[in-house]
């Protein structure tokens, strides 16, 4: 039984809640008995098992990787409003490699709800490879896994240069498709090939110019209302969607 915040444990646990630690360690933390169940399932690493002193520990997990700590502690460790008393640390490099003719590229989204959504919908869409490009938020922010619901273990994602990305694909045979409100056509006007792939810009200026030079296809979703564009994780859903038909 873990009791104190001062503990060498509960400090080491709490540097993951930083960029530089997880990075360090190659490790991240997850809250909450679904996002553990998703971990597991899939086979992450799962290399040790914190829970709340009166909670249930799984029946899977080696007791050598458990800790049983106080409700004060946890809740240091916890980046919750309501902490559910069970948390995980998982090896950052044990997702999914495997990918189909559906892919995501995500240029420099900043919001972890707004990634954490459209990985969740990559995933419900039957999307299997999401490509994160330089200026986007943390794939293993805490909000951002949060927001995923365990869709981060179900799909392959990785950070990578987008141009090389970009030039792989398209050597591949796919249709590059970047989303802009310029110079764009209807997206509903343009029939997917078997192998597609979408970019998603940034919430304030969108898709670089240079990313755009090099789309086969430049997609617009019309506005109907006086909005003046639609939110990145809704408009992810339906190009994802429409390509998926």
């Amino acid at each position: 039984m873990i009791t104190s915040i001062q503990n060498k444990f509960v400090k080491e646990w709490k540097k993951l809640h930083k960029k530089k630690y997880r990075q360090e360690s190659g490790t991240f933390l997850i809250e909450g008995e679904h996002m553990i169940e998703e971990a597991y399932e899939t086979d992450q690493l799962i290399t040790t098992l914190i829970v709340q002193e009166g909670k249930e520990v799984p029946a899977w997990m080696d007791e050598e990787y458990v800790y049983i700590v106080t409700e004060n502690v946890f809740k240091e460790i916890s980046q919750t409003e309501a902490p559910q008393g069970i948390a995980a640390i998982v090896n950052m490099g044990s997702m999914k490699q495997e990918h189909n003719n559906y892919v995501l590229l995500i240029d420099a989204v900043q919001d972890p709800g707004n990634l954490g959504t459209i990985i969740r919908t990559a995933d419900a869409a039957g999307f299997s490879k999401v490509v994160l490009g330089e200026g986007t938020v943390d794939l293993y922010n805490d909000k951002v896994v949060r927001a995923t619901q365990g869709s981060i273990f179900h799909l392959a994602i990785e950070q990578r240069d987008l141009n090389e990305a970009i030039t792989n694909l398209q050597t591949d045979g796919f249709s590059v498709w970047a989303t802009t409100l310029r110079r764009a056509k209807n997206y509903a006007e343009i029939e997917p090939t078997n192998k597609t792939a979408i970019i998603l810009g940034n919430e304030g200026r969108g898709v670089q110019q240079k990313w755009l030079d090099m789309a086969d296809e430049l997609v617009k979703i019309p506005m109907y209302g006086k909005a003046e564009s639609l939110n990145v994780g809704i408009a992810a859903g339906i190009l994802m969607y429409h390509i998926r038909k």
